[in-house]
């Protein structure tokens, strides 16, 4: 009888740390998963952009087809590759996580001058060129799925960095748990935001009532303007992410610490004259000032691509 008591206060045990490693997991991950929101809000944004000009009837296939190798970058490649990197190379890390956040920058930076000065674009006129709708197809997912490549490894890498130091398996498992909740958040979203219009229509058209026929064509009209809204919203958030990552990045690393320290002691200057919502004042100050240093930083490596990088480029391509 005490044996069998002892094996029941084993099990006990077993349950009770296997329950507080649940939720340690779910903890971390949320933590982990809130630093990619911009990530996330700009991949929700950008995606169905790759489904415009195709049969309607293709597109959930075309998004399947995103979200499956979406899986496979998070959980066969860049998961793996970041564990054997902070074994072996920890110092590297906070490295690639400063050139997803120059990436990061760059990219919000573009879309900020693309809107304050619009240009064609010869490579997009040219993919919206719809000619053979297969191949086409074939493309637009070869495309998506390297852009997806990009932005699971910026956001495995932010939330690899988010997890506190603990065991080799709890983090492996966060880092899995991160990596489906946002796969599964971001195409989840994209697909709904893809058929939205077409459920709108279709209830307009055959609505039970007005309110609900009238309800369908404010989803139809209501469509592009809540994409312009995630676009801004996106850009925002990325120039937000990609400037407070690098900003931190020169801050740990000792290369140009100036920028961190001034940015924290004038969000804490200008805090502390509040009564209430200290907190929520430092943080907004905090994110406004990264927004502006990520804007600059963006808009400096658009310089150097343009006027460096590409004319070099050019060169050694007709050498």
């Amino acid at each position: 009888m005490s044996g069998l008591l002892a094996l029941l206060d084993d099990v006990s045990a077993i349950a009770k740390a296997t329950a507080a490693s649940v939720d340690d997991v779910a903890s971390m991950a949320a933590k982990a998963g809130s630093k990619t929101a911009g990530i996330i809000i700009d991949d929700a944004a950008v995606t169905p952009k790759y489904v415009e000009g195709l049969d309607a009837s293709r597109e959930l296939s075309i998004i399947w087809k995103i979200t499956r190798a979406s899986f496979f970058n998070k959980l066969v490649i860049l998961l793996p590759s970041l564990l054997l990197l902070n074994v072996y190379a920890p110092w590297s890390v906070t490295y690639l996580l400063m050139l997803g956040g120059s990436y990061l920058c760059f990219e919000g930076a573009e879309k900020v001058f693309h809107a304050l000065f619009p240009h064609g674009d010869k490579h997009v006129e040219k993919d919206m060129d719809i000619g053979d709708p297969l191949h086409l197809e074939e493309k637009r997912v070869q495309g998506a799925i390297k852009t997806d490549f990009i932005l699971s490894a910026e956001i495995m890498t932010i939330s690899f960095a988010a997890i506190p130091a603990a065991s080799f398996w709890l983090e492996t498992a966060t880092l899995a748990v991160v990596g489906i909740a946002v796969t599964i958040a971001v195409y989840g979203s994209v697909a709904l935001i893809v058929k939205m219009d077409d459920v709108g229509l279709w209830m307009a058209k055959n609505g039970r009532s007005s309110a609900s026929q009238s309800f369908g064509r404010w989803l139809v009209l209501a469509m592009p303007k809540l994409m312009k809204a995630l676009s801004i919203i996106g850009t925002a958030a990325m120039l937000w992410v990609g400037g407070s990552i690098i900003i931190h990045g020169l801050e740990v690393t000792h290369i140009w610490a100036w920028p961190y320290e001034a940015i924290k002691a004038l969000a804490l200057q200008l805090a502390s004259g509040m009564e209430s919502g200290t907190g929520f004042i430092k943080w907004l100050i905090t994110a406004t000032l990264d927004g502006v240093f990520g804007l600059i930083y963006g808009l400096i490596l658009i310089t150097i691509g343009t006027r460096i990088v590409a004319p070099i480029m050019s060169r050694i391509r007709l050498a």
